[in-house]
């Protein structure tokens, strides 16, 4: 089955500081075709965001946790409540604090935030983790992202896999796409290209080099729930045009 995609808002997040931003930027988001969003990146209320994203016919699926008071370990029951009034089903985390990125570090932080994610399985929510690059450092034959995989229950961790970070981090995207199966519920469609000097640049999807055709094959086939379109810098571009451009190369493919 074809994966729904959603506008990642983070994209986004430059159109974002007021309210009347905020309105405006989902009407365009809405307009383009985008059916689902993902919070992140920038402050809203959370009766008024839901009731703004209902009347514009926008689901909320995924946040990445706001604050830095670490709300996840401090606060997962006011978490839930948040969640619940979003009507959102996923708590994401953008990645993990510094202290756990060292050799040991992926089986720590699951201990450390297992109580958490049981406390959000049991009101309904799912734990998501969103990799960077970094989790594919080696350390001793092992890789962070590796411990993290067999450290944590699937019934409470999944993994918001972000296309562009694997690809950074030297792993088949493909490969490891398939080998989550059963702990990617969400994902993050982020392209990469490549410029004169080298530099690797994320950009609009079907604009850089990712092989879109066996990613979009190997997330379907295993079942992912929503794919949602991210582009963390667009290097003077239009973000909101970005995001257009991403949604009509999906349509089309």
């Amino acid at each position: 089955m074809p994966v729904p995609v959603g506008a990642q808002l983070y994209t986004v997040r430059d159109k974002m500081r007021k309210p009347k931003h905020i309105e405006a930027t989902l009407t365009r988001v809405a307009e383009i075709g985008y059916e689902y969003v993902q919070l992140s990146g920038f402050d809203y209320e959370l009766v008024w965001m839901r009731a703004l994203c209902d009347r514009l016919g926008l689901k909320i699926r995924l946040t990445h946790v706001r604050g830095i008071t670490n709300p996840i370990l401090n606060d997962p029951e006011g978490l839930i409540e948040e969640h619940r009034i979003l009507g959102c089903p996923y708590i994401g985390l953008g990645g993990m604090p510094g202290q756990y990125r060292c050799a040991g570090g992926g089986r720590q932080f699951v201990e450390d935030y297992t109580p958490s994610m049981k406390k959000f399985a049991e009101a309904g929510l799912k734990f998501q983790y969103h990799n960077h690059a970094w989790e594919f450092i080696k350390y001793g034959g092992k890789t962070l992202f590796d411990e993290l995989v067999e450290a944590s229950d699937p019934a409470l961790m999944g993994f918001t896999l972000d296309t562009y970070w694997v690809q950074a981090g030297g792993v088949d995207v493909v490969d490891l796409i398939r080998k989550l199966k059963g702990r990617i519920d969400v994902c993050h469609y982020k392209d990469m290209s490549i410029h004169k000097d080298k530099e690797q640049r994320m950009a609009a999807i079907g604009s850089g080099n990712l092989n879109w055709p066996g990613i979009i094959a190997a997330f379907e086939d295993i079942g992912t729930k929503y794919a949602f379109v991210e582009q963390d810098d667009c290097y003077g571009e239009d973000s909101l045009d970005e995001l257009e451009k991403s949604f009509q190369f999906l349509q089309g493919i």
